[in-house]
Protein backbone atom coordinates (compact mmCIF):
# COMPACT_ATOMS: atom_id res chain seq x y z
CA UNK A 1 0.00 0.00 0.00
CA UNK A 2 2.72 2.33 0.90
CA UNK A 3 4.19 2.11 -2.33
CA UNK A 4 0.67 2.27 -4.25
CA UNK A 5 0.71 5.58 -2.27
CA UNK A 6 4.23 6.94 -2.77
CA UNK A 7 4.00 5.77 -6.61
CA UNK A 8 0.68 7.77 -6.79
CA UNK A 9 2.55 11.29 -5.74
CA UNK A 10 5.08 10.85 -7.73
CA UNK A 11 7.62 10.12 -4.83
CA UNK A 12 9.96 6.76 -4.75
CA UNK A 13 10.53 4.76 -1.79
CA UNK A 14 14.32 5.82 -3.03
CA UNK A 15 13.75 9.24 -2.67
CA UNK A 16 12.08 9.19 0.71
CA UNK A 17 15.32 6.97 1.77
CA UNK A 18 17.66 9.42 -0.17
CA UNK A 19 16.01 12.64 1.78
CA UNK A 20 15.68 10.81 5.10
CA UNK A 21 19.43 9.92 5.27
CA UNK A 22 20.28 13.23 4.26
CA UNK A 23 18.33 15.13 6.58
CA UNK A 24 18.91 12.54 9.44
CA UNK A 25 22.64 13.57 8.93
CA UNK A 26 21.94 17.57 8.95
CA UNK A 27 19.81 17.62 11.73
CA UNK A 28 22.40 15.62 13.68
CA UNK A 29 24.78 18.10 12.82
CA UNK A 30 23.07 20.92 13.88
CA UNK A 31 22.54 19.04 17.35
CA UNK A 32 18.50 17.96 16.83
CA UNK A 33 17.51 14.49 16.80
CA UNK A 34 15.12 13.15 13.88
CA UNK A 35 12.23 10.68 15.53
CA UNK A 36 13.89 7.01 16.32
CA UNK A 37 11.12 5.53 14.60
CA UNK A 38 12.77 5.02 11.35
CA UNK A 39 9.03 4.16 9.64
CA UNK A 40 7.02 6.90 10.94
CA UNK A 41 9.42 9.36 9.91
CA UNK A 42 9.96 8.23 6.43
CA UNK A 43 6.45 8.72 6.13
CA UNK A 44 6.89 12.10 7.82
CA UNK A 45 9.39 12.86 5.18
CA UNK A 46 6.92 11.15 2.50
CA UNK A 47 4.33 13.82 3.57
CA UNK A 48 7.05 16.58 3.26
CA UNK A 49 7.95 15.58 -0.47
CA UNK A 50 4.24 15.28 -1.09
CA UNK A 51 4.13 19.00 0.23
CA UNK A 52 6.89 20.50 -1.77
CA UNK A 53 5.73 18.65 -4.70
CA UNK A 54 2.22 20.20 -4.34
CA UNK A 55 2.81 23.60 -2.66
CA UNK A 56 6.70 24.47 -3.60
CA UNK A 57 7.80 24.03 0.17
CA UNK A 58 8.31 21.42 2.63
CA UNK A 59 4.65 22.36 4.63
CA UNK A 60 4.06 20.55 7.58
CA UNK A 61 3.15 17.58 6.68
CA UNK A 62 0.76 17.75 9.96
CA UNK A 63 -0.73 21.09 9.41
CA UNK A 64 -3.14 22.62 6.43
CA UNK A 65 -1.62 24.25 3.97
CA UNK A 66 -2.71 27.96 2.52
CA UNK A 67 -0.88 27.01 -0.10
CA UNK A 68 0.68 29.98 0.19
CA UNK A 69 4.36 30.40 1.07
CA UNK A 70 4.52 33.60 3.05
CA UNK A 71 1.06 32.40 4.78
CA UNK A 72 2.71 29.21 5.70
CA UNK A 73 6.37 30.64 6.64
CA UNK A 74 5.54 29.54 10.18
CA UNK A 75 4.64 25.99 9.53
CA UNK A 76 7.90 25.55 6.51
CA UNK A 77 9.82 22.29 8.14
CA UNK A 78 11.79 22.99 10.50
CA UNK A 79 8.56 25.06 11.92
CA UNK A 80 8.82 28.17 14.29
CA UNK A 81 7.18 26.44 17.05
CA UNK A 82 9.64 22.85 16.84
CA UNK A 83 12.04 24.70 19.35
CA UNK A 84 9.51 25.29 22.01
CA UNK A 85 7.67 21.90 21.15
CA UNK A 86 10.84 20.43 22.06
CA UNK A 87 11.33 21.86 25.18
CA UNK A 88 7.78 21.29 26.62
CA UNK A 89 7.18 17.81 25.16
CA UNK A 90 9.67 16.25 24.11
CA UNK A 91 8.86 16.49 20.36
CA UNK A 92 7.52 18.72 17.49
CA UNK A 93 4.07 18.53 16.81
CA UNK A 94 4.41 15.83 13.99
CA UNK A 95 7.25 14.46 16.05
CA UNK A 96 9.57 14.44 13.23
CA UNK A 97 12.36 16.26 16.13
CA UNK A 98 12.50 14.83 19.21
CA UNK A 99 14.57 15.62 22.34
CA UNK A 100 17.62 14.51 23.67
CA UNK A 101 15.12 13.10 26.57
CA UNK A 102 12.85 11.13 24.03
CA UNK A 103 16.43 9.88 21.91
CA UNK A 104 17.88 8.29 25.86
CA UNK A 105 14.48 6.73 26.50
CA UNK A 106 14.12 8.81 29.47
CA UNK A 107 10.71 10.59 27.81
CA UNK A 108 8.01 9.58 25.55
CA UNK A 109 6.36 10.57 23.24
CA UNK A 110 2.74 12.03 23.43
CA UNK A 111 0.21 13.99 21.91
CA UNK A 112 1.11 17.52 21.59
CA UNK A 113 -1.27 20.73 21.68
CA UNK A 114 -1.44 22.97 18.34
CA UNK A 115 0.81 25.63 18.86
CA UNK A 116 -0.21 27.83 16.00
CA UNK A 117 -2.41 30.52 16.05
CA UNK A 118 -5.55 30.80 14.59
CA UNK A 119 -5.65 32.63 10.79
CA UNK A 120 -6.80 35.80 12.13
CA UNK A 121 -4.13 36.14 14.77
CA UNK A 122 -1.35 34.94 12.53
CA UNK A 123 -2.58 37.48 10.01
CA UNK A 124 -2.36 40.69 12.66
CA UNK A 125 1.12 39.63 13.96
CA UNK A 126 2.09 39.79 10.22
CA UNK A 127 0.44 43.30 9.45
CA UNK A 128 2.58 44.35 12.87
CA UNK A 129 5.19 42.58 11.54
CA UNK A 130 5.69 44.41 8.28
CA UNK A 131 5.01 47.77 10.30
CA UNK A 132 8.15 46.78 12.20
CA UNK A 133 10.14 46.06 9.26
CA UNK A 134 8.96 49.15 7.81
CA UNK A 135 9.95 51.55 10.82
CA UNK A 136 13.21 49.56 11.10
CA UNK A 137 14.47 50.14 7.42
CA UNK A 138 13.69 54.22 8.02
CA UNK A 139 15.79 54.10 11.10
CA UNK A 140 19.68 55.08 10.97
CA UNK A 141 21.58 53.19 12.96
CA UNK A 142 23.88 54.78 15.86
CA UNK A 143 26.91 54.65 16.09
CA UNK A 144 27.12 51.55 18.18
CA UNK A 145 25.68 49.34 15.39
CA UNK A 146 27.67 49.12 12.39
CA UNK A 147 25.25 46.54 10.68
CA UNK A 148 21.87 45.55 11.25
CA UNK A 149 21.04 42.40 13.25
CA UNK A 150 18.89 39.34 11.86
CA UNK A 151 17.82 36.61 13.77
CA UNK A 152 16.21 33.26 12.68
CA UNK A 153 12.58 33.07 13.46
CA UNK A 154 12.84 29.24 13.37
CA UNK A 155 16.35 28.55 16.03
CA UNK A 156 17.32 32.46 17.29
CA UNK A 157 20.51 32.48 15.48
CA UNK A 158 21.64 36.33 14.92
CA UNK A 159 23.84 37.91 12.87
CA UNK A 160 24.87 41.50 11.99
CA UNK A 161 25.50 41.53 8.20
CA UNK A 162 23.72 43.92 5.76
CA UNK A 163 21.42 41.57 4.48
CA UNK A 164 19.81 38.23 6.11
CA UNK A 165 21.91 35.56 5.46
CA UNK A 166 20.55 33.02 2.34
CA UNK A 167 20.65 30.06 4.72
CA UNK A 168 21.06 29.74 8.20
CA UNK A 169 23.82 28.17 9.11
CA UNK A 170 21.93 26.50 12.29
CA UNK A 171 18.72 25.18 11.02
CA UNK A 172 19.17 25.64 7.31
CA UNK A 173 15.79 27.99 7.03
CA UNK A 174 16.25 30.44 4.27
CA UNK A 175 16.43 33.96 4.38
CA UNK A 176 12.35 34.78 4.29
CA UNK A 177 12.65 33.23 7.49
CA UNK A 178 14.71 35.54 9.29
CA UNK A 179 13.66 38.85 10.73
CA UNK A 180 15.20 42.54 11.30
CA UNK A 181 15.83 42.12 15.27
CA UNK A 182 18.16 45.26 15.25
Amino acid sequence: MKEEEASEEGISEEQVDIVYKRLKNEVEKSGYHLNPDAEFTKDLVRGLLVNEERYGYWSCPCRISANNREEDLDIICPCYYRDPDLHDYGACYCALYVSDDVIQGERRVESIPERRPPKEQRDSERAEEKKREEMMDSMEFSGKLSKPVWRCKVCGYLCAMDDAPGVCPICKAKRERFERFM
